[in-house]
């Protein structure tokens, strides 16, 4: 089975000009069809808002088309605030969802007005010691333990995670933020990743939105927002169906107005995190055939490493891969495709079949535009290579450039050594 790619050889053969592989594509037209769809998806919740969760993609031109629909960012690092304070995001338009915390980072959210997610009861007291008044808007992140599944199978292990306050905890945590003068709500759960069925949300989101009630019931607070955070995953092997995020968007609905409107909570906002889904099929490593070994298999050799993508290496993840100019070719040739790490697990594909590859062939690796390039390291010294957006315009625009060995070196300056690396 086969993927359709949003790039074709004849256009790689040209950006390569300009450009050489490795480099991360990004299509301009597909980011803004899906912001557009996720959007109508929820259009039916007024306060609705994605916070682009920044961690998979974090790229200013890129987050800044998502902003043109009305996206926040969601931020879980001091950098990740520092982008989105710079690319003008303030105050509500930024969640701050941390765990293991350094004191420095709450700080400074809290200063730019972020919506602060506590990840732990014990954060609670040790925000309050920090910056002593708490916020008006507070959210608390809830990890209800065991294993969640749905209709179609265990989902994974929320009891096994180190995300989250137990009911007991989140319950108490409420009464706590309200007897401290908090007046705005909020309520978090991320339990899944990578779900590629439209029953996730709408089965979190029960789970939520009962809770919530329950909440009210006992303490009082009413909640204002239910982050339904991510794990709305995309298909990257091509006999998965996508998700459909109007059917997903229907599903929250529903659940809605059979748990919280009959609750008198028909105003709270619902908010989402979906920074794979959000990019992810968007997005595409390019890379050429530079070598081929025949020993007990066949291996390709191409210019990208686990540097570039890491997903393969340490997850035994999926990417399809087509050979740009052979989409219609037989798949009859059976290959490894490998980088050039000093680490056997550097490989983008095990055992693929492919079609025959020959050296100078361009790799077209898909779905890397999330939790793609933002993985990257320098391991061997490998340097990250290129960001590059393929506009609605058929142009391209490099919105990173690759790294420099000038670069790499750059933390050296405190070393006499450093002038003659440079």
């Amino acid at each position: 089975m086969s993927k359709k790619t949003f790039v074709t050889k004849e256009q790689i053969q040209e950006i390569v000009k300009s450009w050489p592989t490795p480099f991360h594509l990004y299509d301009e037209k597909g980011i803004r069809e899906n912001a557009q769809a996720v959007k109508e998806a929820f259009a039916w919740n007024p306060g609705f808002r994605e916070y682009f969760a920044v961690k998979a993609t974090p790229n200013p031109f890129l987050i800044n088309i998502l902003k043109e629909y009305g996206c926040g960012t969601d931020c879980s690092s001091m950098t990740e605030l520092m982008l989105s304070k710079a690319l003008g995001f303030s105050g509500e338009e930024i969640m701050f969802s941390s765990n293991d915390t350094p004191p420095e980072e709450f700080v400074y959210a809290n200063e730019i007005g972020a919506t602060i997610n506590l990840d732990d009861f014990t954060h609670i007291a040790y925000l309050e010691n920090l910056i002593g008044e708490f916020p008006k808007t507070m959210s608390l992140r809830f990890n209800p333990g065991g294993v969640y599944s749905l209709s179609n199978g265990i989902m994974d292990n929320p009891g096994d995670s180190k995300y989250g306050f137990t009911k007991e905890q989140i319950i108490e945590g409420y009464r706590i933020l309200k007897e401290k003068g908090v007046e705005r709500f909020g309520i978090h759960a991320f339990l899944v990743s990578n779900t590629v069925t439209n029953d996730y949300y709408p089965t979190l989101a029960k789970t939520l939105f009962e809770l919530c009630v329950e909440i009210k019931e006992k303490t009082g607070v009413q909640m204002n927002f239910i982050n339904l955070s991510g794990g709305v995953g995309i298909a990257y092997r091509p006999e998965e169906t996508p998700n459909d995020i109007r059917a997903i968007g229907a599903g929250v609905e529903k659940v809605y107005n059979e748990v919280l409107v009959p609750a008198g909570m028909g105003d709270v906002d619902i908010y989402t995190e979906m920074g794979r889904f959000m990019m992810g099929p968007y997005g595409c490593l390019v890379t050429q055939a530079i070598h081929e070994k025949h020993i007990y298999k066949e291996y390709i050799g191409v210019d990208a490493c686990a540097a570039n993508l890491m997903r393969p290496a340490i997850y035994g993840a999926y990417h399809h891969i087509t050979v740009a100019g052979k989409e219609n070719a037989p798949c009859d040739h059976k290959y490894d495709v490998v980088g050039s790490l000093c680490e056997n697990c550097d490989k983008f594909a095990v055992d693929r079949m492919l079609p025959e590859i020959e050296m100078g062939d361009y790799l077209i690796i898909h779905d890397t535009g999330a939790h793609g390039f933002s993985m990257g390291y320098n391991y061997n010294g490998r340097l990250r290579s290129a960001e590059l957006l393929l506009k609605e315009d058929g142009s391209v625009e490099m919105i990173r450039r690759a790294e420099t060995a000038k670069d790499y070196f750059a933390t050296f300056d405190c070393f006499d050594l450093y002038k003659d690396l440079v």
